[in-house]
């Protein structure tokens, strides 16, 4: 029962250092990128599916960054009550001018809500590994994997796995609506 989220925990740490090899190169995120408003929509717990249910994101990406590293925080809903506010860092890695891998990677406090979803511990960390594609106003449409895990500070760590889907606009375009 265990080995579903260690294994989701494995490829999100092993996608994370992959991300973290590639960036050294030279396709880290570039300096003119800008800061995102990203939301995000997709399915909650679609590895186990002990509990699934409908997951709704709004996460501000910084355009600021410090080495390769760029900070985001996020809020997140799913349809049956349970909350996730969370923050750290995330690497964008640019495939020519159009894809872009995202890793990130950061604690955040959950609370159940409705949900029959017991992650064990109300310190949760969120890994994601997001590609999208970028548009010429620099606005992306992306797919996400996500894996929250308490890392073993609970009696339980069941975790859970999310997909989303993204659509992250531009701060600045986001002002002119």
């Amino acid at each position: 029962m265990i080995q579903g989220p260690i294994r989701a925990a494995t490829a999100a740490t092993a996608v994370a250092v992959l991300l973290l090899v590639l960036s050294a190169g030279g396709g880290a995120a570039r300096a003119d990128d800008p800061a995102f408003l990203s939301l995000g929509a997709g399915a909650f717990d679609v590895n186990l599916q002990d509990d699934t249910a409908a997951e709704f994101r709004v996460e501000y990406r910084s355009a600021k960054k410090v080495w390769i590293f760029k900070p985001f925080g996020a809020v997140a809903v799913t349809s049956d009550a349970s909350l996730f506010i969370h923050s750290g860092v995330l690497v964008d890695i640019f495939f020519g001018r159009r894809v872009v891998l995202t890793g990130s990677f950061g604690p955040g406090f959950y609370v159940q809500g409705g949900s029959d979803k017991d992650l064990g511990h109300p310190l949760e960390f969120r890994s994601q590994a997001e590609i999208a594609w970028r548009f010429n106003d620099r606005s992306r449409l992306g797919l996400a994997i996500s894996h929250y895990s308490n890392a073993g500070l609970g009696d339980e760590n069941r975790g859970a796995e999310t997909a989303m889907l993204y659509y992250s606009i531009p701060v600045d375009k986001v002002w002119k609506w």
